[in-house]
């Protein structure tokens, strides 16, 4: 009989422990799901390469990579060229499974693996509006082509600048303006330079690091935007690109034109960190994803960064 309570008695204690420690899992996967930070600002600099960091004046850019963390070894898909990378970074897969294959995609060459309720392969700005339908998100660009890649069903406002020849600081404004006006939970901006400059002048020339000096004053002013909107505390900036250059062109095989940095840096991200794990640009979505809490479809093959995270 003794021996019969002592058993009771141990499967008691052992079931308050598995209870305890369930409970204890829980409790951590709720935390998980907890967002890191309610706005990301992303902006992308079609045409950057890793390369051109070292020799470019660009403040703004190395002191948010010295406050926050980066890779300069982020890898394109391939081709190494804009639409089929810039629809990686949004739809958190590659060319195999969201079926954009070229520099111009505007519809899928191949069929997608899976589309969503819009007709589109599932892009990390549905995602956050799937889950949180009163979510400000918007996308802001120079070249048209971005309207083809983001889902526009899946966002309150998007558009084109002005012609970007003539008004350079166009795209700039609009940020600026939509940013003070509606403070986004989710905004890409899309600069087409500097690989509008990369093709005329050609890549790793003084106009292509003038180009590159400009833009960062431009990034200077829209994060003094953000804080003029009063929420730079609660946003992460990603800084990134599509591919870079070499020669007056890209779409090949070199580093130079397949390596683009990955820079973040805001709320909850580690200071000062270079990391040299493998980033590929279908990880980016999935580090968004991972910000908001959002939980991945299935036919996404990015994995967020968490060691960016503090």
């Amino acid at each position: 009989m003794n021996e019969f309570k002592s058993l009771c008695y141990l499967l008691a204690i052992t079931l308050a422990c598995v209870s305890i420690t369930s409970c204890e899992q829980d409790t951590r996967m709720a935390q998980d799901k907890v967002p890191i930070a309610k706005h990301v600002i992303f902006i992308g600099l079609d045409g950057w390469g890793s390369y051109s960091i070292s020799k470019a004046n660009i403040p703004t850019i190395k002191q948010l990579m010295a406050e926050g963390s980066y890779t300069l070894e982020k890898r394109t898909v391939l081709p190494s060229s804009s639409a089929v990378n810039w629809a990686s970074m949004f739809m958190g897969a590659g060319p195999e499974l969201h079926g954009y294959t070229q520099w111009g995609s505007q519809t899928p060459e191949l069929p997608s693996r899976e589309v969503n309720q819009h007709g589109i392969f599932p892009t990390i700005f549905q995602l956050l509006h799937d889950a949180r339908p009163k979510a400000e998100i918007g996308c802001l660009y120079d070249w048209d082509g971005i309207k083809y890649l983001i889902d526009t069903l899946a966002v309150n406002y998007h558009a084109q600048s002005p012609d970007y020849n003539k008004f350079p600081e166009g795209l700039r404004d609009m940020t600026i303006k939509y940013i003070k006006e509606k403070k986004p939970h989710l905004l890409a901006v899309c600069f087409d330079n500097p690989d509008h400059v990369g093709h005329e002048h050609g890549h790793d020339t003084p106009e292509y690091y003038a180009k590159l000096s400009e833009l960062d004053e431009y990034i200077a002013q829209i994060l003094q935007a953000v804080k003029e909107a009063g929420i730079w505390d609660e946003t992460i900036f990603i800084i990134t690109s599509d591919h870079g250059g070499i020669g007056k062109g890209h779409g090949g095989i070199t580093m130079r034109e397949m390596q683009t940095p990955f820079i973040i840096q805001g709320k909850g991200i580690k200071k000062g960190l270079e990391f040299h794990e493998s980033m590929m640009q279908y990880d980016v979505a999935s580090t968004i994803a991972h910000i908001f809490a959002l939980k991945q479809p299935q036919v996404w093959i990015g994995r967020p960064m968490i060691q960016v995270f503090e």
